[in-house]
């Protein structure tokens, strides 16, 4: 029997919603409570999840914007010792390798010092110069962009403020002295809020192995050795190591950030992708024979 003759037994779902608040409703309700503190008020949006009013993704998201309002450009920057850069004076040929190998599309162009950044090479650039003019006049002065400089102070949330106002994706990031410390991208920035951005150097998810050439790989860290050197005809091995990242771990003695490389047999490896505890991704460039290392 129906408790309440106002009310019919039965509902059609569209009826049922409408009466639900929305899900700005719900969190407006759990703001209310006026959190003093930014710990409360992370308190309050972890217990929101935790209810279903807000998903994991918006949670880490937000929680993302408030950590970037706190963080320094010091904190994320690529240090200038892992910065893929290019020497004003060298050829294309001498440069073209770093820029296939990398799939990097932008670089810091030196001048007579590590610490003088003449300016930004952009690989598009560099393309539509080739198409236009070819190689005989190259003079790589005439394609550099102005470089931007920043201080390693500089807030996260205040860069990507002035990222998206001056169309701007890359700085050089300058120690108190004015020498370079580092650069960062926009990308590093907003992966402080959104997480990991894939690109074109990730791997499908069932691939642990990609291909560009010859002599270029992509190789995902949980790659199986034994996978490893039956791919390429290998035979590393080490005691209760299992995987290419963790042999690298050996290798290098600790958790490698990105841009760090090291030489193991007749393969340079580069850190593509690392957090604080282990490697995600690598990039792998067959040496020549005399260039390897046993």
């Amino acid at each position: 029997m129906n408790e309440n003759p106002l009310k019919p037994e039965t509902q059609d779902n569209e009826s049922e919603q409408a009466q639900q608040p929305s899900l700005l409703e719900r969190l407006s309700e759990v703001l209310l409570r006026e959190p003093k503190t930014r710990e409360q008020l992370i308190y309050l949006l972890r217990e929101s999840e935790q209810r279903h009013i807000i998903n994991p993704d918006a949670l880490s998201m937000i929680e993302g914007v408030i950590q970037v309002s706190d963080m320094q450009v010091r904190e994320v920057m690529i240090p200038r010792t892992q910065m893929i850069v290019i020497d004003q004076g060298q050829k294309p040929a001498d440069f073209l390798p770093t820029i296939i190998e990398s799939a990097h599309s932008r670089f810091p162009v030196l001048g007579d010092s590590q610490h003088e950044v003449t300016g930004i090479l952009l690989a598009k650039d560099l393309l539509t110069y080739y198409a236009n003019n070819g190689i005989e006049e190259f003079n790589i002065r005439d394609i550099l962009r102005p470089a931007v400089f920043i201080p390693e102070s500089k807030r996260l949330n205040v860069l990507l403020t002035e990222f998206r106002s001056n169309r701007n994706h890359m700085a050089i990031v300058v120690d108190e002295y004015g020498g370079v410390s580092g650069l960062i991208t926009i990308e590093d920035v907003l992966e402080q809020i959104v997480g990991e951005i894939e690109d074109e150097s990730d791997i499908d998810e069932d691939v642990f192995i990609h291909k560009y050439s010859d002599s270029t790989y992509t190789v995902k860290a949980l790659t199986p050795l034994e996978e490893f050197n039956e791919y390429f005809g290998l035979k590393y091995e080490e005691d209760e190591i299992d995987t290419i990242g963790g042999l690298l771990m050996r290798k290098f003695g600790h958790v490698p950030k990105r841009g760090e490389t090291i030489i193991i047999g007749q393969f340079r490896f580069q850190v593509l992708r690392a957090d604080n505890r282990r490697i995600h991704l690598l990039q792998a460039f067959r040496l020549k024979k005399e260039d390897s290392k046993q």
